[in-house]
């Protein structure tokens, strides 16, 4: 039995590859091929851009497939959603769907593009948003390079965002959010009813979802007399309560626990003002919960 995973060609690639790989997948690409190997023979991959991928996905060119949630609901196909994988281009956070009119126009409001032309590569939703809001306008689809086309060649625009930076470089302004997105992993129906294919396309879930716990989170191991303990316990974090084991005697007990990487360096020196010992960081490959 093997499963044909569909992995995001472009701005995601990269990002995506390096998250197969903390999972203990590993893709070996070829610049000149749609098809990848992987350290798992029971898995196949293959590139595909993310706006296609529930289209094969739902007509069973490939099992399962990573892509946004924006590109599944503008494909209107069915297909399974097995989980969230909230990361993207440039961070670990969700990205939005904006409607954008030029700072210099008279648009505050969607309701002011009454009327107008908005440019967008999400023509199905943005269509479904304006719908909803019983204003009518003409929604064209831009093929790119969608933030230079207010005011000559659209009067605003439907665009992706994760940080806002492109927009306020040419001048645009945020309206409204249209949608807001995250990858998922999603899977055709039918291969979801195989239980031998689901069982794996489920072990791939937990390892993703196991590896994002870990990005940017490391874990600290350290010694302490219990008469210090409460002391320790009060300047930890925990992702949950942290684990104390005791040492050979009935003095010393050991404390393992996972903070987020940015705290360790307020964290390890009031650890060691607070009389623990043998404090250990360490980097996590997946935290799974």
């Amino acid at each position: 039995m093997k499963i044909r995973l569909g992995v995001p060609k472009g701005s995601l690639q990269e990002s995506t590859l390096q998250l197969l790989s903390a999972a203990g997948l590993g893709v070996y690409t070829n610049g000149r091929s749609y098809f990848a190997g992987t350290s798992d023979p029971q898995v196949e991959c293959m590139l595909i851009r993310a706006q296609e991928m529930a289209r094969y996905v739902a007509h069973g060119s490939l099992d399962a497939g990573i892509t946004g949630l924006d590109w599944v609901l503008e494909s209107a196909l069915e297909v399974a959603t097995v989980c969230d994988l909230v990361y993207a281009k440039q961070s670990r956070a969700k990205v939005r769907w904006v409607l954008a009119a030029p700072e210099s126009s008279a648009y505050r409001r969607p309701e002011d593009l009454e009327g107008g032309t908005i440019a967008t590569e999400l023509v199905g939703v943005t269509r479904r948003y304006f719908d909803q809001k019983g204003i009518n306008v003409n929604v064209e689809f831009s093929w790119g390079a969608t933030e230079v086309k207010p005011p000559e060649l659209a009067d605003a625009i439907v665009e992706i965002t994760e940080t806002g930076r492109s927009l306020r470089a040419n001048r645009l302004s945020i309206l409204d959010t249209v949608l807001e997105s995250n990858t998922q992993l999603i899977v055709n129906c039918r291969s979801w009813e195989d239980s031998s294919k689901r069982c794996k396309v489920e072990n791939l879930a937990l390892m993703l979802r196991g590896a994002l716990e870990a990005k940017g989170r490391v874990g600290l191991m350290l010694n302490v007399r219990r008469e210090h303990l409460d002391g320790v316990l009060a300047v930890l974090p925990a992702l949950k309560n942290p684990t104390i084991a005791p040492l050979s005697d009935d003095v010393w007990v050991a404390v393992n626990t996972v903070i987020e990487e940015t705290t360790a360096w307020e964290v390890i020196p009031k650890l060691k003002a607070a009389k623990a010992e043998g404090i250990v960081e360490y980097p996590l490959n997946k935290v799974v919960v």
